[in-house]
């Protein structure tokens, strides 16, 4: 483990329980929303927390009194000692801490979950995987023998197709998953909600840390036991970091599988949704598939397993951005056409069921007579010719306009829409060029124009 940088140790003195041995949690924990509040407004005031263990500490505590306690904060700032005994017992366990402020976050996480990504990530295990991306695989803790074979098998197939699994390492789906593509040679991410030191500390996954294949990751303290609300929260970060995903299995309008998988659909659409479509028929599942979920198409090869990741969605939650799409999406302005129903959920077909999913040019057909040059007709009967570059920049604009509404990083940019740093580059300096964004120096980064 490196040294805690001076954002890092202030942003765990506001907001983290520090558990150590059978100590009392301090209850004046600052919440997500408040660390969330008091981070905005630090970030107006053109400070950083580090900035709160300095000796300007006690002028910045005052300023921000205006959405803090100024008592309150004091009295957190100052567990130092508890921090070091904290840091000297993560150390003996290979624990690593880092929060936004650091490199090593995670940009899949700042970009897409913004200011709600976890403060700090708490992990152990080769940091790197984080960046993979992968198949998030989710469902039930109970499960039976047929359904932990399917699950393993669906991790095996990752591993023999270079993909890395992301699950959240509780019994059942997520164990199973991540088992059948670690014994199988690949990697794994398990997004803990509870017990990360003694999971680290386990025998097995000891090995597989040792060797790169597996890294354990927590938005909560490595002693914090089981809570309801962190088990429904690290859902967010097991799509976050995923390219897809895979429900198994869930129960109907409860648990956190259904409200992860719901919000993912509904909401935040950060990857799209697959639903087992083989074996025992599920209500829950067959009510995800009505929202808009896509049955998996149950590849037998890697190459039909990876062509399963050409699938997108469109990268933004708002209305008015959800028929926007990137290049080799395709755009459906009604959701309830995202998804082609299949007579049959046991077909073992590999083609993709979903319009959304990618095609060649040439294999994109018209039903009507014109030729695909002039399908878009307009009432007075002209073909409309489209200039493809500037309807995809005109998209690309909007997106980016509501992303830099705050200075952003173009490598935020880049990681939000799902493109690389040097598409999103050429983006920016033609805003740039366009008087649309400015380019900042100090700290450096892209905001809109007022």
């Amino acid at each position: 483990m490196s040294p805690l940088s001076s954002n890092t140790q202030a942003i765990l003195l506001l907001t983290a329980p520090l558990l150590v041995g059978r100590g009392v949690q301090s209850h004046d924990l600052l919440t997500p929303a408040e660390y969330k509040r008091l981070a905005t407004y630090l970030h107006q005031i053109q400070k950083k927390p580090a900035d709160l263990l300095t000796e300007e500490s006690t002028e910045i505590l005052r300023l921000c009194r205006a959405v803090a306690d100024e008592g309150r904060l004091q009295r957190l700032l100052e567990r130092g000692f508890l921090l070091s005994q904290a840091v000297e017992r993560w150390q003996a366990r290979a624990i690593w801490v880092i929060s936004r402020a650091d490199p090593e976050y995670p940009r899949r996480l700042k970009g897409r979950l913004r200011a709600d990504a976890p403060a700090v990530l708490y992990g152990c295990g080769d940091i790197s995987l984080l960046e993979n991306g992968g198949l998030a695989v989710v469902g039930s803790r109970k499960i039976d023998d047929e359904l932990v074979d399917y699950t393993w098998s669906i991790g095996r197939l990752a591993a023999f197709s270079n993909r890395t699994v992301i699950s959240g390492g509780a019994k059942g789906v997520d164990l199973s998953a991540m088992r059948g593509a670690l014994q199988s040679g690949g990697k794994a991410i398990g997004v803990l909600a509870e017990n990360l030191e003694r999971t680290a500390m386990n025998r097995e996954e000891r090995n597989y840390l040792r060797d790169g294949n597996l890294v354990l990751v927590s938005a909560y303290d490595p002693n914090a036991g089981f809570n309801v609300g962190h088990a429904m929260q690290r859902n967010k970060l097991i799509y976050a970091l995923a390219d897809s995903s895979l429900v198994v299995n869930a129960d109907l309008n409860k648990g956190g599988t259904w409200a992860g998988a719901v919000e993912q659909i509904d909401k935040l659409r950060h990857v799209p949704v697959f639903i087992r479509s083989t074996g025992q028929p599920s209500p829950a599942l067959d009510a995800l598939e009505s929202r808009g979920a896509i049955l998996w198409p149950n590849p037998q090869d890697p190459e039909s397993f990876n062509q399963i990741f050409s699938t997108r969605m469109t990268p933004s939650e708002s209305p008015q951005q959800a028929g926007f799409s990137l290049p080799g999406f395709e755009v459906d302005d009604n959701p309830s056409n995202l998804i082609t129903k299949q007579s049959s959920k046991a077909s073992t077909n590999t083609s993709h069921p979903s319009v959304l999913t990618e095609e060649p040019d040439s294999e994109k057909r018209n039903t009507g007579a014109e030729s695909p040059e002039t399908s878009n007709t307009g009432k007075s009967g002209v073909a409309i010719q489209a200039d493809h570059f500037d309807i995809l920049f005109s998209t690309a604009k909007k997106l980016i306009k509501e992303l830099a509404k705050e200075p952003t990083k173009e490598a935020d940019i880049a990681a939000a829409l799902n493109i690389t740093g040097g598409q999103a580059k050429i983006w920016l300096q033609r805003l740039v060029d366009e008087g649309v964004v400015e380019k900042l120096t100090k700290p450096v980064g892209y905001v809109v124009k007022s």
